[in-house]
Order: structure tokens, then sequence, then C-alpha cells
């Protein structure tokens, strides 16, 4: 049996309750954690309870709980909110922080960071921006109603994740990704126009306070100690400074995220946090321990710590408390008949649903069709239409913005039923898409062919470039099977010679071999340096030597650049390199190393050098290409 593969288990089949077979059926759609799954069910939970809240026999209470206040006075000033506007402009605050959060780190170190990878999806989110924005004026050209163009045009990526983990495609792949992307920079846009278009009255003396206030914040970067008070402190005078502006305020949680430093983990300061947790553990005190744990804390950035703080309380918390304040519709006779008659509401269901679909599917189109950038492997146009289908989901930001763009209660409601249709309908919608998709193109053929081409700019290739015959592996630098494998793909080599080309693609099993990612890491830091095929075997040799300063130690036997090993290991290019990989052999069902696939077609059964060999033999005829180029 290969490394990673799963033993058949007895099950009860059909007599299995509905709710554990529903959720191992969504537990089998990888790429998804129960973290978002759990986060859009709580949404889901919350928004059907402020529902029914709002429309029992006492549903009165919805509004008069909600329209409480609460006040805080210091000294001659106060402060005075009702419930709701506490949820909307404190508490999203925090969310809006963790959205900002999110941004920054992607635009450093993620997807984002590289313009070649990004263009596809920065293009997708500003046509998904702007068509929706253009549909519903055109419904709405003028009026009150026209100034709550804002509510179409962003997507909730939590209720988005969540659909897509249930009605998406078995393997999502790069599509996930894709929408986590496009995601980052529709949250960018929505956050830019509630800033210029949903800003009230301007006070400058309050505004520079809250610039000052950011200024400090940047500074804390540099602070040895106290950090934590420091943030909350300023944070706190930015919030307050930017309510007294007119800012909206909750802006003042992104503006904040963006002044926080993200970086990846140093080596420095992971090797002052492991000496100072073996001093603990030798004597054990409370001064080693307090620095113990600042010594942990200081190897991460502060981006990172913050964001896994508080990413549990906006994601279970703020979003669902939120969901309660904001989606309790009075669904009255009359107030559906209202819905079904007003442009504000047919508005925001065409802005969305339409709108998301066609201008994120279109310019993605267009960009393939003008060669301006590439889709990933997998990422047919008919998953990125199912995803487009899927974004029409507004929810958050759209209740947000109804709440700041317009005044009349009964039009708010109409809007308030246009977005919930537009959710319902993008959900149904999505599912029939990936449904068509699907039956065109089986995620079962899939499976048995390579997704991505070999590409010499890219792969790790032994071999003539353009040999006759191909084989590719998945594998795994901490896998025994793989080790063991190297000596039948030597033979294969041996035999076939100039006729063959061998390339390497990672799949760190990292559930079972915890050090397989940071090896894959090393290999392609490695490789920048031209020495691949000459790290690999070395980690091979050692598997169970596989620590960072294991792997620094093989580099320096080798002669690299060791400053240039240990920032390349961090930089996003190998990350997402051994990203991309992965989420290949996630599309093709891989998920036992070592996986071949000769001459693009799976391998299944043996893989000792005869069976290698035998397969590949098959392939021959098919194969004529000239030898050339030696790697």
């Amino acid at each position: 049996m290969t490394a990673g593969a799963e033993s058949p288990e007895v099950t009860e089949g059909d007599r299995a309750p509905f709710f554990p077979r529903l959720r191992e059926k969504l537990n089998q759609r990888r790429g998804f954690s129960d973290t978002e799954k759990t986060a859009a069910a709580l949404l889901l939970i919350a928004t059907v309870a402020a529902l029914v809240w709002a429309n029992w026999p006492g549903g009165s209470t919805y509004d008069s709980f909600w329209h409480s206040t609460i006040s805080l006075r210091i000294g001659g000033s106060s402060l005075e909110l009702d419930f709701r506007s506490v949820v909307n402009e404190a508490l999203m605050t925090l969310f809006f922080f963790v959205v900002g959060l999110e941004v920054k780190r992607e635009f450093a170190l993620g997807e984002l960071s590289d313009w070649s990878r990004a263009v596809v999806p920065v293009a997708a989110a500003i046509a998904g921006l702007a068509i929706p924005a253009v549909i519903f004026l055109a419904i709405n050209p003028s009026g009150e109603t026209a100034h709550a163009w804002g509510v179409v045009i962003s997507s909730d990526t939590a209720f988005l994740l969540g659909a897509l983990a249930i009605v998406g495609p078995r393997l999502p792949g790069h599509l996930r990704i894709f929408l986590l992307a496009l995601a980052v920079v529709d949250d960018v846009g929505a956050l830019a126009v509630i800033a210029i278009f949903y800003t009230g009255h301007l006070d400058i003396v309050p505004l520079v306070v809250a610039v000052l206030g950011l200024a400090v914040i940047w500074s804390l970067r540099y602070l040895r100690l106290g950090q934590g008070p420091a943030y909350v402190v300023f944070s706190i005078v930015v919030w307050v400074a930017l309510y007294a502006s007119g800012v909206q305020p909750t802006l003042a949680g992104v503006a904040i995220a963006l002044a926080i430093p993200v970086y990846a983990p140093r080596r420095r300061e992971v090797e002052n946090a492991a000496a100072l947790s073996r001093a603990f553990r030798q004597s054990p005190n409370p001064a080693y321990a307090q620095a113990a744990v600042r010594g942990l804390l200081g190897s991460v950035s502060v981006n990172d710590r913050l964001h896994t703080l508080y990413s549990p309380y906006t994601s279970f918390i703020i979003l669902p408390v939120f969901a309660l304040a904001n989606a309790g519709v009075h669904l009255t006779g009359e107030t559906l008949a209202a819905a079904i008659r007003s442009p504000l509401t047919w508005g925001v269901v065409a802005g969305l649903v339409i709108g998301k679909l066609v201008g994120i599917t279109g310019i993605t189109a267009l960009i393939k069709v003008l060669k301006l950038g590439v889709l990933a492997p997998g990422l047919t146009l008919g998953r990125v239409a199912g995803g487009a289908a899927l974004s029409g989901i507004g929810f958050t930001i759209s209740l947000f913005i109804i709440d700041l763009a317009i005044t009349d209660p009964q039009q708010q409601d109409e809007a308030r039923v246009g977005v919930l249709a537009a959710s319902l309908i993008a959900f149904l919608l999505g599912w029939a898409v990936f449904r068509i998709v699907d039956r065109v193109q089986p995620p079962s053929r899939m499976s048995q062919v390579l997704a991505r081409p070999v590409d010499p700019r890219r792969d790790h290739i032994k071999g003539p470039l353009d040999a006759p015959l191909t084989l590719v592996e998945y594998g795994d630098f901490e896998c025994p099977f793989c080790s063991k494998a190297t000596g039948s793909i030597d033979e294969v080599r041996a035999h076939f010679g100039d006729d063959l080309r061998y390339v390497w693609r990672h799949l760190p099993l990292t559930r079972v071999h915890p050090h397989a990612l940071l090896a894959a890491r090393a290999s392609e830091a490695a490789a920048l340096q031209g020495r691949f095929f000459d790290l690999s075997p070395v980690m091979f040799e050692n598997q169970d030597e596989l620590e960072f300063d294991d792997l620094l130690g093989y580099a320096a036997a080798l002669g690299l650049d060791l400053d240039r090993f240990e920032e390349d290991m961090r930089s996003s290019d190998v990350v997402n390199r051994v990203r991309d990989d992965t989420i290949d052999a996630d599309l093709m069902d891989v998920h036992s190393t070592p996986t071949f696939f000769i001459d693009g077609k799976r391998h299944h059964g043996p893989y000792d050098a005869a069976s290698l060999i035998r397969e590949l033999n098959l392939t021959r005829p098919l194969s004529g290409a000239p030898r050339t180029t030696q790697v």
C-alpha cells in the first residue's frame, strides 16, 4: 500500500443516519475546513432566526430590542448608540479588521503577491464590482434608491465558501483559491466604496487625530514590551476619532490592519523562541515561562497572531449576531407585494445574480481569449461560471450598506428582500451550473489524466526536454515509499536513456509526514540556485532528519548561498509553487505517494522498474518526437 492511502472501512451504508452521512459527504469535498462550513452554517441559522423572530406573533419585539439604546458618558461628552448600531458600527469594526489583515497578507505573501498569478481574479473582481452596479443603476437611475447601488457590489465570503463546499465540484482544485483571491479584491473595492460614497459630513480635526493614531499604531512594531495593550488603546482612539469625524467608523478596522506588519517567520526569531523554550523545560519558573511565551509570539508576525486570535470571534459570534440584527425583514403580504413591484428589489436581485455572473465570467473569458492571463489547471470557464453564480450571494456588506444608503424603513425592507432573494437564487443557479459542468466533464475523467502539461520553464526534469516518453511522479520527500521508488526510477531512466524525461512534482502528505512541506520548500529554494536534483537525494537519504537546521546543513554542504536559500524558502514564489502542485494533485484525486503519470495518463498498479518499463513501452508506438536538449 502506498503512503497516504486509506484502508477501506466497513460502514453501515444506507442504514447510517441522514445527518452523519451528510456531514461525511461534505467532509469529502476536500479543500474546505470545518471552520468555513461551520461559519456559513451559523450565519444561515442566525438569518433564519432573525426572520422567524421578526415575523412571529410577537415580532414587534425584534425592532424594539435592536432600537434599545446604550450610552457612554465621560465628563461632559457622551456616546449613545442603539443595539443595532453597536453591532454595525462597533462589533463590525473587528470584522473589517480581520478582512484588512487578510487583504494585507494576500498582497504581501499570498496569491496576490505575484501579479502574473493575480491578474485574472483581480480583473474578474473589478468586473464583478462594476457590472452589478451598472445593472442596478439601469433599473434605478434616479431618486434615493439610486444611492443604494453599493448594495450589489460585494459578495459574502463566508456564505460563498460555505455554498461552494455544499454544491461546488467534489474536487474544487484551484477554484477555491481563485474565489478567495477574488473575494479579497472584492472586499477592497467594497471598503473603498463605503469610505468614498457612504461617508456623511467630515470634521477635519478628529480625522487628523485618527491619522496620527494610525501613525502611532504603525510605529508600535518597534516597541519591545506592551505591544498588546498599546494596540488596544490606540485602536480605540482611532475608532472614536473616525466616529467623531463623520467617516464610517468600521473603516478604522481596515486602516489599523493595514498598519500592522506581516512577514514570514524569520530564522533568528524562531531559534530564539526554541532556546527560550528549552530554558523553561530545564528550569520551569514564571520568568522563563513569560520569556518563552513572548519569544514564541514574537517569532510570527503581528498580522498572523491577531488574525488567528480574532478570526473565530468574527466567524462564530460577530457575523451571526450581525445577521440576527439586520436580516429580520417583516415578510408581511404588504411588504412582499411592495417588494415584487419595487425597482429597488429587482435592481438588487438583477445586480447580484446577473451582474456577478456576467461580470466575473465575461472578463475571465475575455482575458483568456486575449491571452492576458491564464487559468490554473482544472479552472475551466464552466467552473468559473459556477463560482461567479455563487458570488451573487451578497449578504454581510450588502445588508451593511442598506443601513448606510437608505433611510426609509419600507425601502430598507424592500432592499433586504432583494438581498435574501438574490442569495437564494444565486445558490440555486450555482448548483445548476456545477451540475451541468460535472455532467459535461465528470470528475472521474479528470482524475485519470495529468491536470497540467509538463512545462520545462517550471517543472523539474531529468532527461531531454522533448523526449518521446514522459514519466511524472507526485511525491513526498519524507515518504519511505518515494525513497524506495528512486531506485526503480533510476533503472527506468537507464533502460530508456534519452527516450525518457522524468518529472518530479510535490505532494507533501502533511498529516502523516510533518516535515514534508518544509522539505518541499527547501527543494524549491535549492532549485532557484540550480541544485534541485542535488538536494533531493540527500533528503531521501536522511528522511528522519528533515528539521529546518538539518536542511540548512544539507544546503551548506552543497555550497548554496544560505542567506538566499533561507529567504527563498519563505518566499511567496516557493510557497505558491508547492501549493500549486498540491492543488493539481487534489484536482486529480491523487492522495497517496508516489503516484505516477505515464505520457499524461495515470498509472495504476505496481511501480517497480519492470512494471513502469512495461507501461512505458506500451506508449512507445504513439511517441515519435525527436531527441534534443539534455538536462
